[in-house]
């Protein structure tokens, strides 16, 4: 096992929470406007209509008052700015989710950072990253997937953000453990036995994109984070 000087956050378990975000509600909205704009557009057409036989049916001897004629002509355009308002919007929601999947597709193959403490073994090597706001004295506790303690260590942490924590897979019997998923949990303590509270963060290669998702999804060790979620892009 290798670590650097410093280390660890308070007991940060499990994965980072997706965010409750799908194509679902993404086509739901798409489907409101285009609804909306079709009543807005049907409103329009009855006003236009409406207006014309007003015109043509108007009594030579006592036409139209001015004003009423302005006010309706007022209303006229209102409608048609709100149609051409509707068009627009709709215009910018489209170059933004085009401009996220360009954002997202490029980080594929980069080595980003996250927020999480469920990192990947992978030829018997894992990295985790330690925020700890003040000197600490810290307990480390890594499981596998099935949640059995494979190792557990006390380290003396100086302050400090992104500080890497290296695991060689080995417990602290000598048992190199097989690749695959492990879990970090970490407590901390100040000198005067306060508690300390500590975040840790994971690295992964961004995988693959899913563009289906609205924000799309990016891929890393088998989870699904959004680009908002990427802290961090190592390479």
């Amino acid at each position: 096992m290798t670590t650097t000087s410093t280390l660890a956050p308070q007991v940060v378990s499990g994965t980072t929470t997706l965010p409750t975000t799908s194509t679902s509600s993404s086509s739901s909205a798409s489907s409101t406007n285009a609804l909306a704009s079709q009543q807005i557009a049907g409103n329009f057409q009855s006003f236009l209509t409406l207006l014309t036989t007003q015109l043509q049916n108007q009594n030579p001897l006592d036409p139209l008052d001015t004003n009423q004629f302005t006010q309706q002509l007022v209303e006229f355009a209102g409608v048609e700015q709100q149609l051409n308002t509707n068009d627009s919007l709709t215009t910018l929601v489209s170059l933004q989710q085009t401009a996220q999947s360009t954002q997202a597709l490029g980080f594929v193959g980069k080595t980003a950072v996250v927020d999480g403490s469920t990192a990947t073994v992978t030829n018997a090597s894992a990295t985790w990253e330690l925020n700890v706001p003040t000197n600490s004295n810290v307990n480390i506790s890594i499981a596998n997937s099935t949640g059995q303690t494979v190792f557990s260590g006390s380290y003396s942490v100086n302050a400090g953000n992104n500080q890497p924590f290296t695991w060689d897979g080995k417990g602290n019997d000598g048992t190199q453990w097989p690749d695959g998923k492990y879990t970090m949990s970490v407590t901390g303590a100040d000198a005067s036995g306060n508690p300390v509270a500590i975040s840790t963060q994971i690295l992964g290669v961004i995988s693959s994109v899913d563009l289906t998702q609205s924000p799309p999804l990016l891929s890393i060790n088998g989870q699904n984070y959004t680009v908002t979620q990427i802290k961090s892009i190592v390479n």
